[in-house]
């Protein structure tokens, strides 16, 4: 660890020395999120799990001449106990294997030949719209981050941007740019022109190849959607749909999928600012050979119990309401129902078939609060209930991008109780 500290520190130094002339202004930031999870997911899912997340974040940005930049960043994420330095009992130098990370490092440089374009190269997060399919996953517990090796372009005027990037997924040392990698492609354009809303379209490509030819399970998949949000009076509204296609070449299965996400919200002219939405969301599922909606790499975590935004092969509907009893203070309910969109098949047995699995998988109740104790420094806690129905009982393909099935394997209902702070600076 004091080597890959000293070896960083060098590189820092050498970079400032060699643009020592045209350095402009050096900026420091960073975060710490700490948060205690506690689960209870009956006895056939895993029965009762406690555990401490932390994650620790510190960059340096630094300007130059000419409208260049370069952003570093590095974490840590972990849970506590995991990287204790001593046997408690002997004393005895223990694990302390937690490694900081090269997050983000990038180059940035912007109004490219006067122009409004800006060039960003290097290790960075990605996020769109409102992070429904691509985002840096740091919603509700397990916020490790997401970052991407990319180039990416943006070209931003009054009334647009569009922006065009390719990252590296995985590299698999291959004698050409793609051969044997893993590849994610986009362009994503905003429309900004009316006030307070913005209408966006989208193409998404992720693209993985398999060096070896003697199994051709190259995968490709393309997502192309449209999006509009924004605010109009009281209302605030979010919607996006999407749809995927493509194949996996060795197992024969196709990409053919809809997928939409949809939530309206009205908010009261009253001193606790109340605010009720009703939303839903569907992601359209085939437990007959083909795939089911691919959530790629999003940021909208619907359950708290079963999935980590990867959760497809259902629709949902949404309601809650939230109040601010002060300015620093929010309190917040809400409701989700989950049914499966595409069932399992029972078994057939000479001239009968078995029945199918039930589609009802239950609904969720919730309750968060959060205090902005300061600028800087946040609290949060909150408190969940699944009531669990015939369908998470009989086991249904609703996770890992409806490629995994998830059982309960009983009606005992889930828990889930956390509580968190966050400084950022």
């Amino acid at each position: 660890m004091r080597i890959k500290a000293l070896v960083f520190a060098a590189l820092l130094c050498g970079v400032s020395a060699g643009a020592y002339a045209e350095l402009q202004n050096v900026e420091v930031g960073g975060g710490i999120r700490i948060r205690g999870n506690w689960f209870d997911l009956g006895p056939t899912t895993g029965g009762e799990v406690a555990f401490v997340e932390q994650r620790t974040r510190l960059n340096f940005k630094a300007d130059f001449t000419d409208n260049v930049s370069t952003f570093i960043e590095v974490d840590n994420y972990g849970n506590w106990g995991t990287d204790f330095r001593s046997d408690y009992l002997t004393g005895v130098d223990g694990a302390g294997a937690g490694d900081v990370s090269l997050y983000q490092a990038y180059i940035e440089a912007n109004e490219m030949w006067g122009t409004p374009l800006r060039l960003r190269v290097g290790r960075q997060e990605l996020a769109f719209g409102s992070q429904w399919l691509v985002g840096v996953n740091d919603a509700s517990s397990l916020f490790r981050g997401l970052s991407f090796d990319a180039i990416r372009l943006d070209y931003t005027t009054d009334q647009f941007t569009v922006t065009a990037f390719a990252s590296k997924l995985a590299e698999g040392l291959g004698n050409s740019w793609s051969k044997g990698d893993v590849d994610f492609y986009g362009i994503y354009g905003s429309y900004t022109g009316i006030e307070d809303v913005t209408i966006d379209a989208y193409w998404l490509y992720v693209r993985s190849d398999n060096a070896d030819a003697r199994v051709p399970d190259d995968v490709f998949i393309h997502t192309i959607g449209l999006r509009g949000a924004g605010k109009v009076g009281a209302f605030d509204f979010e919607a996006e749909v999407a749809y995927q296609f493509g194949e996996i070449d060795r197992t024969n299965v196709d990409y053919g999928e809809l997928g939409g996400n949809l939530e309206v919200g009205y908010t009261f002219d009253a001193s606790v600012q109340p605010r009720i939405y009703l939303g839903g969301a569907y992601f359209g599922g085939d437990t007959g050979g083909d795939a089911s909606f691919n959530r790629l790499f999003s940021n909208w975590e619907y359950t708290e119990h079963f999935a980590n935004t990867d959760e497809s092969n259902l629709w949902l509907i949404r309601a809650g309401v939230s109040i601010m009893p002060t300015e620093t203070v929010k309190l917040s309910l809400a409701a989700t129902y989950f049914s499966v969109d595409d069932t399992i098949d029972g078994p057939d047995f000479l001239f009968f078939s078995g029945p199918d699995t039930d589609s009802d998988i239950g609904w969720e109740l919730g309750l968060y609060a959060s205090y902005q104790y300061s600028e800087d420094l946040a609290f949060r806690a909150g408190a969940c209930h699944f009531f669990t129905n015939d369908g998470a009982e009989d086991g249904n393909a609703i996770i890992n991008n409806g490629l995994g099935i998830f059982a309960s394997g009983d009606n005992d209902d889930w828990n889930y109780l956390f509580v968190e702070t966050e400084i950022k600076f």
